[in-house]
Parts: structure tokens; sequence; C-alpha cells
């Protein structure tokens, strides 16, 4: 017994090797480069032990596509889940706006590739809504709009496209201009300090917020 559970742990985490090596690739490369044999190769497997997990091309892409949005939902938002009445379960611990804003700009800066496959995955679905991450990060824009530190008659839904948006293509703009590390840091430091001066005086009280104040001052 205990001998088949190892073997299905060991077999879920050699899937997740496989996934992993191939946002990696993703990551660095494109779509285009990805094959069963180089995401073996990174993931330090076999390649007949990749094609028992995933018998063609397609199906490593597709679900490569599904597994970022996942790996987005992990890094944001830890193991913080969404229930089937759209709250949040696991955890009550608070989570500041601009710790959420920090992670999200470094995260889409550092990861360009993945957060532009995620939209466009968004983009083709047909009730792209139902997308985990997008549930999740509209929970979270609806906890924060539910506050007495909120502004009145926010519209999550619109607000959380919005904001995604800007979070996914300013990685475009850090791309096509930033060409040293220093400069990338910049350009995201720039874009943490927009996101939270729009939410500072466009959703938050901003008297509620002094500290979010001072920082945008510096």
């Amino acid at each position: 017994m205990r001998g088949n559970v190892a073997r299905r742990r060991n077999k879920a985490a050699t899937r997740e090797d496989i996934l992993e090596a191939a946002r990696t690739v993703l990551a660095s490369d494109g779509p285009d480069a990805l094959s069963l044999s180089k995401v073996a190769n990174l993931a330090g497997i076999n390649r007949g032990t990749a094609y028992q997990h995933f018998e063609t091309r397609e199906e490593l892409i597709k679900a490569t596509v599904e597994s970022v949005g996942q790996h987005l939902s992990a890094t944001i938002f830890g193991n913080l889940k969404v229930n089937k009445e759209g709250h949040w379960e696991g955890s009550d611990e608070e989570r500041p706006v601009d710790a959420v804003v920090a992670g999200l700009v470094d995260f889409a800066v550092d990861n360009p590739a993945l957060c532009r496959i995620w939209l466009f995955e968004v983009l083709s679905s047909s009730n792209p809504s139902e997308d985990p991450f997008f549930r999740q990060f509209k929970e979270s824009t609806r906890e924060l709009a539910e506050t007495q530190y909120a502004q009145k008659d926010i519209d999550v839904e619109a607000l959380s496209v919005l904001m995604l948006a800007g979070y996914f293509l300013w990685p475009v703009w850090v791309d096509a201009h930033a060409t040293t590390d220093r400069q990338r840091k910049n350009m995201a430091a720039r874009m943490r300090h927009e996101v939270l001066r729009l939410f500072l005086y466009g959703v938050l009280k901003a008297d509620q917020f002094p500290h979010l104040q001072d920082f945008l001052k510096k």
C-alpha cells in the first residue's frame, strides 16, 4: 500500500517537474521552442518518461499553459483558494495592498512570457471570468472594495480586468526599453508607484493610508 502511494506521489512530482521545465522553456524561448525532448532534458528525466505523461507536444503545450495560471495563483496568493461562493478559504491573514501590487509587478517583469501566455489563454477562452487566477484576483479586489477603507460603488470585475491588463502589458514596455537589470528594476518601480497612486486616489480612502501617501512622496 505504501509503495503504491509513493509511486503516485513520485508520478505527480515528475509531472510537476516536467511542467516546471516547460514553463522555463516558454518563458525564455517561447512556445515554438517547446519540445518533449528539450523539456525532459531540462527536467532531468529521460524522454520515455516524459512521453508517459504527455504523448504529444500539443498535450504538453496545453497542460503547460493551464499550469501557468495555477503557477501565478500559487506565487501571488499562496495556498488560498476561492470556494464555489466566490470567497477565500485557508487563511484570515491580511494581504496589504502594497504587498500584492509589488508581488504582481515584480512577477510580471521577471516572467513576461508566462504572463503573455496566460493573457492569450484568457483572450481565447469562451468564459475568461472562470479562470482560477482571475477569480482569485477578482476576489482579492472584492475583499478590498468591501472594506471601510475603500471608495463606494467600485466595479470589481471591471477594475480587475483593467489592473491585470496593465500588470501583464507593462513587461512588453520593459523588454522594449530596458537593456540592463538596473533599468528593469527602475521600470518595475515606476509601475508599482503608479498602480499604488491609482489605488490610493481612485480605489482607497487616501486618508486611511498615510504610509502609502508617504511612500508616493519619495
